[in-house]
């Protein structure tokens, strides 16, 4: 009897063991289909930049047809530092006072730093190739500072929208990720597109992707901006994003374009809706 139990109990050892291991293979497998699974999805996203090199605050679009809420104000604004030997940039102007706290020029924290940086690049090249001081003419500017100084062109146009200031809403300036920077010959001057003749504007245009930015109105995209050519505001993207959009020749409302059409086809072949849902951004015209 003592024989018999010992292999009893030898044999159901045995069972269990054959269990566990069939147990630890079926978690295994199925371990295997939810990563073939994830990859599947990711074969479904068909844009040159995966998602997740792209933030969606950053690449937000704001125009007459895309309309910024009057109450929206990007909630990690910074003073741009404003003393170039400490890193900083040139204010040109006091800016605008948030309400009582902060005075002077603000973007967002991570577009202040990448404009910082930039500018001190420029600055080293002030001996080689004899760039001037540059300048923070304007950086956020609320949906009210708008409105004002919309109505105030309106007047002085008589009633005509030039293409000269945004309409309230429409600033790309309210998204806390655009800013004028114009050289020092050009701070106390009515700003236009002889600009573009000054070689810190032809660097920028040339290099501001590597820090993030694009050149927000190309003289060449004015029918598609509606907006004038402003070689001297820039737009931060992201680095990604920023290469890809000055690499292709494109502006902001074609990215976007391209962008939502990758969505709709990525949705189309079954991708995961929650991951594209911060990305989809529509019309508030509708088209009207």
């Amino acid at each position: 009897m003592k024989r018999a139990t010992i292999w009893i109990l030898i044999l159901l050892l045995a069972a269990a063991c054959a269990g566990a291991g069939a147990a630890e293979g079926f978690v295994e497998e199925e371990e295997f289909v939810l990563e073939e699974m994830e990859d599947f999805d990711d074969l479904r996203w068909s844009f040159p930049i995966p998602l997740e090199d792209m933030n969606p605050e950053y690449i937000i679009l704001a125009n007459k047809h895309y309309l910024l809420d009057p109450d929206y104000v990007p909630e990690d604004l910074v003073l741009v530092p404003n003393k170039p030997k400490e890193g900083g940039i040139w204010h040109q102007d006091a800016g605008q006072d948030l309400g009582g706290k902060l005075k002077g020029h603000h973007m967002r924290a991570e577009a202040a730093q990448a404009l910082c940086e930039m500018n001190q690049v420029m600055r080293a090249m002030k001996e080689t190739d004899g760039f001037q001081n540059m300048y923070l003419k304007s950086g956020f500017r609320s949906y009210g500072k708008q409105k004002t100084m919309y109505n105030n062109r309106l007047k002085k146009n008589k009633g005509k929208d030039d293409g000269w200031v945004s309409m309230p809403g429409a600033s790309d300036h309210q998204t806390g990720l655009g800013c004028d920077v114009v050289p020092n010959n050009w701070k106390d001057r009515g700003m236009n597109d002889k600009m573009m003749k000054e070689k810190e504007c032809q660097w920028m245009a040339a290099h501001c992707q590597e820090y993030g930015f694009i050149i927000r109105y190309p003289e060449e995209k004015k029918d598609i901006t509606e907006i004038n050519t402003e070689p001297w505001h820039l737009r931060y993207v992201g680095i990604p994003v920023a290469t890809y959009i000055m690499e292709n020749g494109l502006c902001l409302e074609e990215f976007q374009q391209q962008l939502q059409a990758a969505i709709a086809d990525y949705l189309d072949k079954g991708g995961d809706p929650e991951k594209v849902a911060a990305y989809i951004q529509e019309p508030t015209d509708k088209g009207e």
